[in-house]
C-alpha cells in the first residue's frame, strides 16, 4: 500500500495546514512530505508489480514504480528549493501557505495520475493537476502571468477535452468490434486486440493531439513558453519536470495498448508532431533573448525528440527512456539555475547577463554542466538517449526523418550556445558586488546534477531493469 500513501499523504498534510503552527512552518511540512514520499516511492521501485487494488483502480507497474521515484524525487529537490528561498526571504512567508497547499494537492494527484489504473481516473487527475498549477503560476501584481495563467488553463483544458472527446471514440471503436467498452487499463489489451476501425483512428488521433498539448507539442505548443516563463522557478520546474512526466505517462499508457494494431496511426501522428516541434523551437531559440524562454522553448524542442522516439519504438524504446529521465533533471536545475540568476541579476535578458562564473559561481557551473547535457553532450544520459533514437531511425528507414532531426537538432546547438555561453564566460561591463551563495541554497540541484550524471555513467541495476521492463511495454526490441 506504499503507492496508495504516495497519494494520501500529500493530502493529509494538506488539510494539516490548517493549524497556526503549520502556517508558520508550512516550507518544512512540503520538504517533509516531499522526503516521505520518494522514500515511499523508492520502496515501491525496490518492490515487486502488484495486481490491481482498490476496485481496480490502482495497478503497480514498472512504469509506475520508475516514475514515482522521478517524480518524487524531483518534487523533494524543488520543496528544498522553495525552503531555502522563503528562510533566504522572510517576506516570503505571507504567501508560503497557500503555495504549499497548492503544490501539495498537486503531488497528490500527479502520483495518481503514476499508479491509475483507469483512463478516465487519469484524465480526472491530470486535470486536478492543472487546476491546481494554474493558481501558482499568478505571482501578486504581474498582469502578464495573469494571462499566461489563463493561457495555460485554457489549453490544457482544451487539450483534455480532446482526449476525452478521444476516449469517447475508443469507447465506440470497442463497440465497433463487438467488446464491452472498458477503460481499466489492464483490461484494455484484450478488447482492443480487433481490427483496427476508423473509430479506433480517430479516437488515437485526439488523444494524441490532446496530450500532445499538454506536453507543448505543435502545433498546441504556444502556452509554454509564455506559462514557463511567468511562472515562479519552483512551479516552472513543477510544469516541466513534474507534470510533464505525468502527461507523458499517460501517452505511454496508450501507446502500449494500442501501438500492435495501430502502429501506423501512432507512428504517423509522433512523427508529425515531433518534427513540427522541432523546428518551431529551433527558429525560436534562434530568436528569443530570453533566458527562461530559451530553455522553455528548448523544452519544446526535446518534447519534439521524445515524440520521434515514441513514435518510432523499437530500438529507440530504451533511448526514449534515457532521454526522459535526464530530461527531468536537466529542465529542474536549469529553471531553479535561471530562477537565481534571475533574482540576482533582476532581468531575463540574456545580453545582460555575463560572468557568471565569477560572479555566481554555483549558478555559472549549474548553467553550464546543465546545458551541456541540455545539448546532448557525454557523458550524460541525454547523449546515449539521442543517438539511440537516431540509430531506431536509420533501422526503421526513416532517412527523411534522420536528415531532418540531425539539422534541427544542429540549429539548436549553434543558438542555444551562442546565447548561453556568453552569459559563463562573458564579461561583464559593471563591476557589482552580489550576495554569497551557500552551499544549502544549491544543494537539491547537486543531487540532481549527481543523478544525472549517474544516468550516462553507470545506472544501478534496478533502474536499469525498470527502464527495460517499460521500454519493452512501449514495444522496444
Amino acid at each position: 500500500m506504499s503507492s496508495f500513501a504516495d497519494i494520501v499523504l500529500p493530502a493529509v498534510a494538506r488539510l494539516n495546514l490548517r493549524g497556526r503552527l503549520a502556517h508558520a512552518r508550512a516550507t518544512t511540512l512540503l520538504v517533509a512530505v516531499g522526503l516521505l514520499a520518494t522514500t515511499l516511492a523508492v520502496v515501491v521501485a525496490l518492490g515487486p508489480a502488484r495486481a490491481p487494488m482498490l476496485g481496480g483502480f490502482i495497478r503497480i507497474d514498472a512504469t509506475s514504480r520508475l516514475f514515482l521515484v522521478v517524480v518524487n524525487a524531483i518534487f523533494l529537490g524543488i520543496a528544498g528549493y522553495v525552503w531555502n528561498r522563503v528562510s533566504a526571504a522572510p517576506a516570503l512567508h505571507v504567501r508560503a501557505t497557500r503555495f504549499v497547499t497548492l503544490t501539495l494537492a498537486f503531488l497528490a494527484a500527479a502520483n495518481t495520475v503514476l499508479v491509475g489504473n483507469h483512463l478516465l481516473l487519469l484524465w480526472v487527475a491530470l486535470e486536478a493537476t492543472t487546476l491546481a498549477a494554474a493558481p501558482l503560476i499568478v505571482r501578486p501584481g504581474v498582469r502578464a502571468s495573469q494571462q499566461a495563467s489563463w493561457r495555460y488553463l485554457l489549453f490544457s483544458s482544451v487539450g483534455l477535452g480532446l482526449v476525452l472527446l478521444g476516449f469517447g471514440c475508443l469507447a465506440r471503436g470497442m463497440e465497433a468490434d463487438g467488446h464491452v467498452p472498458t477503460f481499466f487499463i489492464d483490461r484494455l489489451p484484450e478488447v482492443a486486440s480487433g481490427h483496427a476501425n476508423i473509430w479506433t483512428k480517430l479516437g488515437l488521433s485526439f488523444v494524441l493531439l490532446g496530450l500532445g498539448t499538454k506536453l507543448g507539442l505543435a502545433p498546441m505548443y504556444s502556452w509554454l513558453p509564455e506559462a514557463y516563463d511567468e511562472a515562479p522557478p519552483a512551479v516552472t520546474a513543477l510544469l516541466a519536470a513534474v507534470q510533464f512526466n505525468c502527461a507523458l505517462v499517460v501517452l505511454f499508457r496508450i501507446v502500449h495498448v494500442y501501438r500492435p494494431q495501430n502502429g501506423s496511426v501512432i507512428a504517423g501522428v509522433l512523427l508529425a508532431m515531433g518534427l513540427a516541434s522541432m523546428g518551431v523551437s529551433t527558429l525560436n531559440l534562434i530568436a528569443t533573448r530570453n533566458l527562461k524562454r530559451l530553455i522553455a522553448y528548448a523544452s519544446i524542442n526535446h518534447a519534439g525528440v521524445i515524440a520521434i522516439g515514441l513514435g518510432v519504438g523499437k530500438s529507440a524504446a530504451y533511448g526514449l527512456l534515457l532521454y526522459v529521465v535526464s530530461n527531468a533533471f536537466i529542465k529542474a536545475i536549469l529553471f531553479l539555475t535561471a530562477g537565481q540568476i534571475k533574482a540576482h541579476y533582476r532581468t531575463k535578458d540574456t545580453r545582460q547577463i555575463a560572468g557568471l562564473l565569477k560572479h555566481l559561481p554555483y549558478s555559472g557551473v549549474f548553467l553550464m554542466v546543465g546545458t551541456f547535457a541540455l545539448l546532448g553532450f557525454p557523458p550524460f544520459g541525454s547523449f546515449l538517449g539521442e543517438l539511440l533514437v537516431l540509430s531506431a531511425l536509420v533501422s526503421s528507414n526513416q532517412m527523411l526523418v534522420f536528415a531532418a532531426f540531425c539539422v534541427l537538432v544542429t540549429m539548436s546547438f549553434v543558438a542555444t550556445g551562442r546565447t548561453i555561453f556568453p552569459m559563463i564566460w562573458g564579461h561583464r561591463k559593471e563591476a557589482q558586488a552580489w550576495p554569497r551563495q551557500t552551499f544549502v541554497s544549491v544543494l537539491p540541484k547537486i543531487v540532481f546534477l549527481f543523478v544525472l550524471l549517474a544516468l550516462g555513467l553507470y545506472i544501478p541495476p534496478v533502474i536499469n531493469g525498470l527502464m527495460r521492463e517499460v521500454a519493452s511495454s512501449l514495444g522496444g526490441a
